[in-house]
């Protein structure tokens, strides 16, 4: 048998897993933190693999870590294995009539208000069915979507420089909202009339923000932040404080204390927008991911948070 053959099949599966995140974070302490391991525990387990493979898979310069040619390689291969064996778990999913199986599922961080009030009556169909749900900011997303780690993803503003096929969800209205108490509450107002009122934005990038944007550009008003923060919930709190006014989606504002922030009643606003179910348009679907997809398409209108009365 070759020498080198014999040594790649002294791997695990388990030192595989520890090795791709690692190569995912670039960090032990990161990947520790994701597989709910001890950070010695990650660093033996790749450290096994390297002397199995007899090749280092990483290296240190200065205080960052970079893949080597052969952790690039390793990383591919590893990521191989796993379509592989996720492939194996549908087609026994299939023969099993979807009572186990798993499904991979990101979203943007709008999205959490939407998403686990689809997941709470999935999972009580589906009790076995696993999930892993990745919630993350939206250039993040959108770089596990590139690298396939997900089955489904949920999006407001999804990426078009991909081959994707964008199921429309429910809609994600965005508005205007204020400290409670303010001056304009309760009047039919224009956009003009808070220009100098402190802005406070989602940062570059953001689902929220490109809506945005591209709301203000069509209609000619300037977008000029007085201050950018990367946390809905840092937005809420901000406005509530008094720092200023924003615009977020309206389903943010469900787990707000009332009498906090009041939605403005401006005109051309709410601003129309959309949640959507994400995924590769050829990507071939485990039966949990199926079965999501069809359950989320008729429940996420009913899930929804309504509007405010």
């Amino acid at each position: 048998m070759n020498k080198s053959r014999f040594h790649t099949r002294q791997t695990t599966f388990r030192q595989l897993e520890t090795f791709l995140a690692v190569a995912e974070h670039l960090s032990v302490t990161e990947a520790a933190r994701t597989l709910h391991l001890a950070q010695p525990s990650v660093s033996t387990q790749l450290a096994k693999l390297e002397q199995a493979l007899q090749m280092e898979l990483f290296e240190q310069l200065g205080k960052r870590l970079y893949l080597t040619d052969a952790g690039r390689e390793v990383q591919a291969g590893a990521r191989e294995i796993f379509d592989a064996l996720d492939r194996l778990e549908m087609r026994l999913a299939q023969l099993n009539g979807l009572t186990t199986g798993q499904l991979r599922l990101g979203a943007v961080t709008t999205a959490k208000y939407l998403v686990p009030r689809l997941l709470g009556p999935f999972c009580r169909q589906y009790p076995q069915v696993e999930v892993q749900l990745n919630i993350a900011n939206r250039s993040d997303v959108i770089r596990c979507l590139e690298d396939n780690r997900d089955d489904l993803y949920v999006f407001s503003q999804p990426p078009d420089h991909l081959d994707l096929e964008c199921v429309a969800l429910a809609e994600n209205p965005l508005v205007v909202i204020a400290p409670a108490g303010h001056r304009l509450s309760g009047q039919r107002i224009r956009w003009e009339q808070l220009a100098q009122e402190p802005f406070l934005s989602r940062e570059p990038g953001s689902g929220t923000r490109l809506a945005i944007e591209d709301h203000f550009t069509r209609h000619g008003w300037p977008y000029k932040p007085h201050m950018t923060i990367a946390s809905n919930e840092a937005i809420k709190e901000s406005v509530a404080a008094g720092l200023g006014i924003a615009i977020l989606s309206r389903h943010t504002l469900i787990h707000t204390a009332v009498g906090n922030l009041v939605e403005l009643d401006v005109e051309d606003f709410p601003i129309a927008n959309q949640w959507y179910l994400v995924r590769w348009r050829r990507k071939a679907l485990s039966p949990a991911a199926q079965a999501f997809s069809s359950f989320a398409e008729m429940q996420a209108p009913l899930a929804a948070p309504a509007p405010p009365q």
